[in-house]
């Protein structure tokens, strides 16, 4: 694709993103920032929580391990289900109980300091990498067809591309993010659906019966897998989307500050409804999208690149046509910037309130802080990417849910635990726990073929390492502290 159009593309694009951030900015202070002043409507909230869950790892990475994983990611995708259905109906009701802004201080009533700055951190650094990683596949991208051609180095790209996030959210925060992701949601979904409409005409297929019929004949739907043994098999997939929905969804400041936007607890719940059925579809989308991609390759004998996560990029801006280009673009861009900007937004809030103490500080003082901060995590996601741009070697959403399975676990046994028993625990011990937790969880895996006769762990890893930090809680009883008695003045 001539490198003109792309720029063209992302001028328009910004010039768009930044025109709605001036108007949702307008009399903007720290609590708009934070909280959107809690007036967000529940259908923009859910909408926009599609482009943020996806992100350009869905969009690049899902259909392209098609041809080696073929249809078994809905298995993760069917457990999401579940795990909404906790953050919904456990989780939720907490947060708007406590009036939270920072999600992670309901540790610090539940357990105690140590615990609130432990959880706290483990969600920065887990937001952080995950965040950075799926920046990269979009800066790869844009590598690709905009910058490459036009003799921009790498690491210049990546800072265009993180100075792009930070000029349109640095003033409204969340509630433009609120609205700009709801536009770049419409992009994905629009650049998705017309992707396999536009395949699907190459293929000379007519209708969706026959699009069906070819992805069902392609080799690459098989859904369920049964093998113990093998790393897709249902149970092991199933049960890990159910607990990757529930910490990367509900334990996570990202998501569930846009959640804690919504009026009351009722139009939240309604949000969460609708965003779990219209992400199931979208995630069925591009498995679909991936086998009829595979097909159109095979037809045309155009060989696959060595790396999985380059097929859709290759074939959508050399092989498809302008138009497949265009979108492929607009796709990449709407799913990268709707998670980034977010993840951006939320690392700000999480540092700010956990760990600057910034709500007991006049608005002046908040906002230059908050400012800092936003600063601060741009640097920081640049310099992990050019980080995990020279050691990555594996398929990206691969290494994200490897990532994840270590750095979520502690939230996950944290949160359990606070929220299923009363019992106390000695919260100057918590941190000790969480960090051995995934040590212990690394150790396990690295063997588990040798210990447990064959067995290979996958995405499970995250409800071993949640396991071996309830354990670790059970074990910190403190006998001479009070039972946790949520108070009964918080609304």
């Amino acid at each position: 694709m001539n490198p003109y159009i792309s720029l063209a593309i992302l001028v328009a694009y910004f010039g768009m993103l930044i025109t709605v951030s001036i108007y949702t900015s307008r009399g903007a202070d720290t609590n708009t920032f934070f909280t959107a002043n809690r007036q967000s409507p529940w259908y923009l909230v859910a909408f926009g929580m599609i482009g943020t869950s996806l992100s350009g790892v869905t969009f690049v990475s899902v259909p392209g391990a098609v041809v080696n994983i073929q249809f078994s990611y809905f298995q993760v995708v069917i457990g999401y289900i579940l795990g909404y259905l906790v953050i919904g109906t456990v989780l939720m009701p907490l947060y708007y109980r406590l009036n939270l802004i920072s999600i992670y201080s309901y540790l610090e009533q539940r357990f105690g300091f140590w615990s609130y700055k432990t959880g706290s951190g483990f969600f920065l650094l887990s937001r952080t990498v995950g965040s950075a990683v799926r920046l990269y596949v979009a800066a790869q991208v844009l590598q690709l067809a905009l910058f490459k051609p036009l003799g921009i180095p790498f690491e210049v790209a990546v800072a265009i591309t993180i100075f792009l996030i930070w000029i349109y959210t640095f003033k409204g925060g969340v509630k433009t993010i609120i609205v700009t992701d709801t536009l770049q949601t419409f992009f994905l979904i629009t650049a998705v659906i017309l992707t396999i409409m536009l395949v699907s005409s190459e293929l000379n297929l007519d209708g969706f019966g026959d699009i069906w019929n070819r992805v069902q004949t392609s080799g690459y739907s098989k859904i369920f897998y049964w093998d113990t043994n093998d790393p897709k098999n249902f149970f092991k997939q199933f049960f890990a989307g159910v607990f990757i929905a529930i910490v990367m969804t509900g334990l996570d400041q990202d998501l569930m500050q846009k959640n804690l936007t919504c009026k009351n607890i009722g139009e939240a719940q309604k949000n969460m409804f609708w965003f779990t059925i219209v992400l199931v579809i979208v995630n069925f989308l591009f498995l679909s999208l991936g086998a009829l991609l595979y097909v159109y390759a095979e037809a045309q004998g155009i060989p696959a690149p060595a790396k999985s996560d380059d097929f859709y990029p290759m074939l959508a801006l050399n092989h498809l046509g302008l138009v497949v280009g265009i979108t492929f673009l607009l796709g990449i861009t709407a799913a990268t910037y709707a998670s980034s900007d977010s993840a951006l937004t939320a690392l700000t809030t999480a540092f700010c309130i956990d760990f600057m103490n910034i709500e007991k500080r006049p608005e002046e003082q908040r906002s230059t802080i908050k400012f800092w901060v936003h600063v601060g995590f741009s640097v920081v996601f640049y310099l992990v990417i050019l980080i995990f741009n020279k050691l990555n070697s594996k398929e990206v959403i691969t290494a994200v849910f490897d990532l994840a399975g270590y750095t979520y676990g502690p939230l996950l046994g944290l949160f359990s635990f606070g929220a299923f028993l009363k019992r106390p625990v000695k919260d100057k011990w918590v941190p000790l726990v969480c960090i051995l937790a995934p040590i212990i969880t690394y150790i396990i895996n690295d063997h588990s073929a040798e210990w447990f006769n064959g067995y290979k762990f996958g995405f499970e890893r995250l409800i071993i390492n949640g396991l071996i930090t309830f354990i670790g809680l059970w074990l910190l009883h403190d006998p001479k502290a009070k039972r946790y008695t949520p108070n009964p003045l918080v609304r």
